[in-house]
């Protein structure tokens, strides 16, 4: 038996950062997916690889441990989490592809996340829903960073544009289709969780400055909501601006992200703003009917992709329920 599953990552388009402590935040699936298949191992061995990034690890599931034995397995550590949720520790073949840049900020851990519980899942014959797969996910990113919001499982699981509330709920948007974006990253990775708690130490820090800060992000979300809902582009732009400058103030940009929006919006971004944790990663620019431009000019100097919104969530061969 094989088992294949496949979830696509994300963009964040408001709320970085600010959702950890319980604000709203806007994000978007996009077309760019992890894909985990499973199958019984031809031999007593448990081996992990990767064609996409190049490497190749045999699993100790029982100890949570691997042997490398080619590349470097930067997002491991989620995969052998996820087989801690329901793995009974035979040997099994797995192989990951991955379209998503590691470190851009588009989610490639979450979409690894959701894909390999979603194929263990199936592959041992166990029924589930998006709901409790998303809620699995979570768990597993919470237990590899040590703080995570449930936004990047989510989307990733449900798919589509969403608006995550202060109280958990997601609420997708139907009218995205007519939003343009290019994706600007750097070869320079972020570290999630790293930056997570460097934001943390800040605000205990200062709680006097960063709430403030903190409450505002998820003000300028709410106000992001109503601009999409209204197909507001000039409002749009205007508050992405507005989200970079406190993201800014976070200590969460680099001067690689920096630059990369200060281009953008030079070569017809109406709005850009660092996507993501920050640190290195990505940065999303608005630019209705400018895509091809900005594209050229990103790739130029880093590296750019141009995305779509993906309506799909997990794909996988048995979907017991669509809640």
């Amino acid at each position: 038996m094989e088992s294949i599953a496949s979830a696509p990552g994300k963009t964040i388009l408001f709320g970085e950062h600010a959702v950890v402590y319980g604000e709203p935040a806007i994000a978007g699936a996009v077309n760019r997916r992890a894909t985990v298949k499973i199958k019984k191992s031809t031999n007593d061995l448990s081996i992990l690889k990767s064609e996409d990034l190049g490497f190749e690890v045999e699993l100790d599931t029982k100890k949570g441990t691997y042997t490398l034995k080619k590349g470097k397995p930067g997002i491991i550590r989620y995969i052998l989490e996820s087989l801690s949720k329901g793995h009974d520790h035979s040997p099994i073949e797995m192989d990951l592809s991955l379209a998503i840049p590691i470190g851009s900020g588009l989610g490639s851990s979450a979409a690894v996340t959701v894909a390999t519980l979603a194929a263990l899942y199936q592959y041992h014959g166990k029924k589930f829903n998006k709901k409790f797969l998303a809620k699995q996910a979570h768990e597993v990113e919470l237990k590899v960073q040590g703080i995570a919001s449930p936004l990047d499982t989510s989307v990733s699981t449900y798919g589509g544009l969403v608006y995550l509330s202060r109280d958990k709920k997601i609420v997708k948007f139907k009218n995205n289709s007519n939003l343009s974006f290019v994706i600007g990253y750097t070869m320079k990775h972020g570290n999630t969780g790293k930056m997570v708690k460097s934001v943390k130490a800040l605000k205990n820090k200062y709680p006097k400055i960063f709430n403030p800060i903190i409450k505002t992000i998820g003000e300028i979300t709410d106000e992001a909501k109503v601009a999409i809902v209204n197909n507001d582009k000039k409002r749009l732009a205007e508050l992405m601006n507005c989200n970079q400058g406190l993201l800014d103030s976070l200590g969460v940009n680099t001067k690689e992200l920096s630059r990369m929006v200060y281009i953008s919006r030079k070569h017809g971004a109406i709005g850009s703003k660092l996507t993501g944790a920050g640190g290195g990663g990505s940065i999303i620019a608005y630019c209705p009917g400018r895509e091809n431009q900005v594209y050229r000019i990103l790739n130029k100097y880093d590296n750019a992709i141009k995305v779509n919104f993906s309506r799909e969530g997990v794909i996988y061969n048995t979907l017991t329920d669509e809640s």
